[in-house]
């Protein structure tokens, strides 16, 4: 344990946890076996981690929440398995986030920069990328992921294996059952196609040009009637002109449960 570190003496620490420089942990906070914290983590009172875990840097976990903990999956069966944070969460009141299963992956992952707003949950062996924002509630079942900067309002429900590519947007209250696409905003129970994601995209920086183009791509795959393997080849063809198409075009390659329509 670094001696820079400010443990509040009613905290609970196992002996086996590693704790770098200038990490706060609050009163009441349990921190178990094999659980690493990284340097400038703040840990508020209340707080339950489990291992084996690894949290990154400058990471900010707020009380009540419990993360890496057992998944209640009911093919585990106690296998080693982990969870593994990046760098700059913020991860808000009441969050839960359960490690993998050896079914699967093994472990968890969450990014950096992501904020997790009060009572997100997180399943076994999901994947959430980077700069993403879940809205309080948003729970993701076992084996989803999350592609980077997508945001999922409030009381979003993602169906297991579900993939929610880059960039997308589901709106409150939504439903998911089928892959949504980069760039792609839903909305409703089942959730359904609407629109790009175009505000989001203004806002990350993307040209004119290649949001002229993320819609075109739209077009093709919603709007003309295609099938998967005819919207592709001019997906690719788009692509090749516009870069900025290309993780809409891997998203309908790589479904598994098909997308939202």
């Amino acid at each position: 344990m670094d001696p820079s570190a400010k443990i509040d003496p009613r905290a609970i620490i196992d002996p086996t946890a590693v704790i770098a420089a200038n990490v706060e942990i609050g009163p009441w906070t349990i921190v178990g076996a094999n659980v690493e914290i990284g340097e400038g983590c703040r840990i508020a009172s209340h707080v339950v981690l489990k291992g084996p875990t690894v949290l990154g840097k400058n990471n900010q976990i707020f009380q009540f929440s419990s993360v890496g903990e057992d998944t209640p999956d009911l093919k585990y069966k106690g296998e080693p398995t982990r969870l593994i944070v990046g760098d700059n969460n913020v991860i808000r009141e009441g969050v839960t986030i359960h490690r993998g299963t050896v079914q699967d992956r093994g472990e968890t992952v969450i990014g950096s920069n992501n904020l997790l707003m009060a009572y997100v949950h997180i399943g076994h062996d999901s994947v959430v990328g980077n700069n993403c924002i879940l809205v309080n509630n948003a729970s993701l079942a076992g084996h989803v992921i999350v592609g980077d900067w997508a945001i999922l309002s409030g009381y979003s429900l993602i169906h297991q294996f579900c993939h929610i590519g880059a960039h997308s947007f589901a709106a409150f209250g939504c439903h998911i059952g089928k892959d949504v696409p980069a760039y792609v905003m839903v909305s409703g129970s089942p959730a359904e196609a609407k629109t790009v994601n175009v505000e989001g995209l203004k806002r990350r920086g993307f040209s004119e040009p290649a949001i002229a183009a993320i819609r075109q791509a739209y077009k093709i795959i919603y709007r003309r009637k295609l099938t998967v393997d005819e919207a592709l080849v001019k997906l690719d063809e788009l692509a090749a002109e516009h870069p900025e198409v290309a993780p809409m075009a891997e998203s309908l390659r790589t479904s598994s449960r098909g997308i939202v329509r």
